[in-house]
């Protein structure tokens, strides 16, 4: 179940200011899914207006209507054997989007699956961030124990 929460938690950390995202990465789709051209790039590196555009982005994915716009998908066991899905998007997660292998591979398969009949596109964050902790004493510590890491996927025309 979508934790709107943890959700709502993960959209403070998308502004410009405060945002924890360190790469993204897209895809071009033509009206068949074939990858007209791709990207992958440091978060850092956009200009501040490129960062704001895609920031919201990110947050349209995180602020859509649970159920409607924003849907879970259970990955099959079959998705969840070595060398599926899950895998993938680990191995993309784990890399910190750093391996343009994952990704292409990515793209491959949501072409072929995926046909909404027309152009389209397919962005791609990645960021981590750590959990605030608060001390005994009240006061917020350095640091944290917990690190949260994400991966942010939005599919537009």
């Amino acid at each position: 179940m979508i934790d709107r929460n943890d959700m709502l938690e993960l959209t403070r950390r998308l502004t410009p200011e405060r945002s924890s995202v360190g790469r993204i990465a897209g895809a071009y789709f033509d009206a068949e899914g074939y990858v007209d051209g791709t990207f992958n790039i440091n978060f850092l590196k956009l200009s501040v207006p490129e960062r704001k555009k895609n920031l919201s982005i990110a947050k349209t994915v995180l602020f859509s209507e649970t159920n409607s716009l924003l849907k879970e998908y259970t990955l099959t066991k079959e998705a969840r054997r070595p060398g599926g899905l899950w895998q993938l998007l680990s191995a993309i997660k784990e890399c910190g989007m750093k391996n343009d292998a994952y990704t292409d591979l990515f793209y491959e398969i949501l072409g072929e699956k995926y046909r909404p009949g027309g152009p389209w596109s397919c962005f791609l964050f990645h960021g981590r961030y750590d959990v605030p902790v608060k001390g005994l004493d009240k006061a917020w510590m350095e640091g944290s124990e917990e690190v949260y890491e994400y991966l942010i996927c939005a599919i537009s025309p």
